[in-house]
């Protein structure tokens, strides 16, 4: 019960995180996707820098267990998804994290996207047989690999290299990208977009 507890606790304070940074707002992930207010890009690449140096930092350090890491499966569907998440991201303005917490802060259309996702989750279940018949679920790369060597794990690396510190040296670089990328890439000369 407590676990369950946990997850209701960490991911109210998601959602609410992700509301006040502007990402449950699809204009505002719009203009990130045309490039002309960064303000919610920096706030990704942040986060994502942060996470990532954290982790394998604590991996390197002995704080964080190896035990407690899971790679997911490499197979070409992830990479069709990954295709079909970002036109459905660019179309809607939203992604399942973002459309989920729009939709708890009371917007009709995320309610949609919700209900539209659902639709397309129950449709993938329906031909699941017919989507594995095509050979998109077959592992890639090894199945569970990862870039770099992981210690304490029997991952496949496709390179000879630390994977913590492939990990180190990327959060550091996500965080100095976000540190110097400008408000806009594209567009006026006033940075300051406000929320509708």
């Amino acid at each position: 019960m407590s676990s369950i507890l946990l997850a209701i606790v960490i991911g109210g304070a998601f959602g609410f995180t992700l509301d006040r940074v502007g990402a449950t707002n699809p204009n505002f992930i719009i203009r990130m996707l045309n490039l002309t207010n960064l303000h919610l890009m920096r706030t990704i690449l942040l986060a994502i820098g942060t996470a990532a140096l954290l982790t394998f930092g604590g991996l390197l350090t002995g704080l964080v267990d190896p035990g407690h890491l899971d790679v997911k499966d490499a197979y070409m569907g992830v990479f069709v998804g990954g295709i079909l998440l970002g036109l459905g991201f660019a179309v809607a303005g939203y992604c399942p994290g973002t459309g989920l917490a729009a939709a708890a802060s009371g917007r009709y259309d995320a309610m949609v996207f919700v209900l539209g996702g659902l639709a397309g989750a129950f449709g993938y279940m329906l031909t699941y047989e017919n989507v594995k018949a095509t050979g998109l679920l077959d592992h890639i790369l090894g199945g569970k690999a990862t870039l770099g060597t992981i210690a304490g794990t029997e991952y496949p690396a496709l390179l000879g290299m630390s994977g913590e510190l492939i990990g180190v040296v990327t959060g550091i670089a996500f965080i100095a990208i976000a540190w110097f990328l400008p408000d806009r890439l594209l567009g006026g000369k006033d940075s300051r977009v406000a929320a509708e």
